[in-house]
């Protein structure tokens, strides 16, 4: 007898290959059969009525580092039919952590990643990764090595370039961090520390990952005004380095930049003839979503959060700021720029006295303080609420979401923060590409998105026995009905869940079925294993 068998299913199996009908039934946590399995029985069955059965969804842009260890069921996640997350994103993430910066970099996460009520108590990769096995977690955790958090342990938050002894050292704690099970390497080159490197740093912890064939996931240095300068230098570092390219939340942004989405698009394919991989992630949405200080220059951020609180204070700084942000500076992104101030709504505060600003744009705000200056308002909101501060920006061109959505190379990512009133791609991103995308627009096949829902990210981050459905595999399954999925998540409403989503099944365990979710230990927080490098290491 069988723990569990699905019947009647319509079975898209990750592959890109056409849809079938069929049962599978599942042993432990294993897909053990595959066909029309009529005469074998199980303890559990769930009836499919030919719904579409595929493999669980994996988000290759996640923020759930700190809030998984404080619930070890993100529900906005699972009833999307995300059965794996990948964390350490952006290069600034949970591990490495020194104890000596864990203060500092609380601060520094809080409007990316929330404050949960959780116990900082790990130092490296491979402490973090046991943290999260004690929260036995109901789905799969992995994570990334994040770029600002290795250069944070071996030379601190400062605004230099790295000595050559220092390069040396951050290739000695990416090696230790992805011997330790991480995947891949990020960064985020407008979030400091990351910010504050040269491609000479770069370029040498890219050598690093090219020994352990795994790939460099990166927030690019502008996403707009030199989006197609930035593609250029790290595709030529990367074919140099002979390493994996993969771009975060691929898009254009800013009204003057919406027409470049042609050559971004091509720049991606040329270099994939030229024999470098590119991929990338991509969320549905024309808003962005990060931490409200993302909207100061770089400079404002240098030693870290109390540092950028004082700067916040002098009133020459400020007017800089101002001036520069109006502007832009040079390998600098002005968000603020982009959206303007009634383009920006703020999503999550630090305190009740400014719990009106939430759901609200800056502009608004400033009209309720009866102040005539938005971006004072919006400095004064970072300053009073020690940058523990999250943001929208109405940056991006539906158009453009269409076009880059449409590529073979992209993956979907949720980049969905969980704090305050959040981003509705958090809860909505995989039913909205399902729903309106696929299904109402027709952009691309059903097949062909869940083979970059599924297989395509298991491959990118090595994950040999998940995303595909086969006799052998892993069961992260999900059943969803085709002609009804649909996320239901707004700007104004945010933490809604989508319909249609049937039933979530992580390592044969069944997590979500109909309304009801069933919190367990089925999750695996996955540690890579590297017996066979690209290349040695001299």
């Amino acid at each position: 007898m069988y723990d569990l068998i699905i019947r009647n299913g319509k079975i898209i199996d990750g592959t890109g290959s056409p849809w079938y009908y069929s049962d599978i039934a599942i042993q432990d946590d294993k897909i053990e059969k595959i066909g029309k399995l009529t005469d074998l029985k199980a303890k559990k069955e769930i009836d499919a009525k030919r719904h579409i059965v595929s493999p669980g969804f994996i988000d290759m842009h996640t923020h759930s580092d700190l809030v998984i260890l404080e619930q070890g069921i993100i529900e906005a996640k699972v009833r999307q039919g995300i059965t794996t997350d990948l964390l350490g994103q952006d290069g600034i993430a949970a591990a490495p952590l020194p104890d000596e910066h864990v203060s500092n970099w609380r601060k520094n996460l809080a409007g990316l990643d929330g404050t949960p009520d959780i116990e900082w108590n790990w130092m490296t990769v491979g402490d973090y990764l046991s943290q999260i096995e004690d929260k036995k977690p109901s789905y799969n955790l992995a994570t990334l090595a994040p770029h600002g958090n290795i250069r944070m342990e071996v030379m601190g938050l400062e605004n230099r370039y790295a000595t050559n002894e220092e390069i040396a050292q951050m290739q000695n704690v990416l090696r230790r961090s992805l011997e330790e099970g991480a995947v891949g390497l990020s960064t985020g080159l407008i979030y400091p520390p990351c910010c504050f490197a040269d491609m000479r740093e770069l370029k040498a912890l890219c050598e690093v990952i090219a020994e352990y064939g795994v790939p460099l996931v990166i927030h690019q240095r502008s996403e707009g005004d030199e989006i197609l300068e930035s593609m250029t230098e790290l595709i030529d570092m990367m074919t140099e380095v002979g390493a994996h390219l993969h771009f975060s939340h691929l898009k254009n942004c800013g009204r003057d930049n919406w027409s470049k989405s042609p050559e971004v698009i091509k720049k991606i394919d040329e270099a994939r003839q030229n024999g470098l991989e590119v991929t990338f992630d991509q969320y549905p949405y024309t808003a962005g979503s990060t931490m409200l200080s993302a909207i100061l220059p770089p400079w404002v951020h240098d030693g870290g959060t109390e540092k950028l609180l004082e700067r916040l204070e002098k009133p020459e700084l400020r007017f800089k700021m101002i001036e520069e942000m109006k502007t832009g500076l040079r390998g600098w992104d002005s968000i603020s720029r982009w959206a303007g101030w009634d383009g920006i709504i703020v999503t999550s505060v630090n305190s009740e006295e400014k719990a009106y600003c939430v759901g609200k744009t800056i502009q608004e705000i400033a009209a309720i303080d009866v102040n005539p200056n938005p971006a004072e308002v919006a400095l004064d909101l970072i300053l009073s609420q020690k940058n523990n501060i999250g943001m929208i920006d109405f940056v991006i061109n539906e158009d453009d979401v269409r076009k880059i959505l449409t590529h073979p190379a992209g993956t979907i990512g949720s980049d969905g923060l969980l704090g305050g009133e959040p981003h509705p791609r958090a809860y909505g991103t995989f039913p909205k590409i399902l729903g309106k995308y696929v299904r109402e627009e027709r952009l691309t096949s059903l097949e062909e998105m869940i083979r970059r829902m599924t297989s395509q990210p298991a491959r990118i981050i090595g994950l040999q026995n998940r995303g595909i459905i086969r006799e052998g595999m892993i069961a992260d399954i999900v059943i969803f009905d085709e002609e009804t999925i649909i996320d239901k998540a707004t700007y104004e409403q945010p933490r809604q869940y989508n319909e249609g989503m049937d039933a979530v099944i992580v390592s044969g365990h069944i997590i979500l079925l109909g309304d009801r979710t069933f919190p367990q230990q089925a999750g695996e927080v996955i540690h890579r294993k590297y017996t066979n490098k690209v290349k040695s290491h001299a």
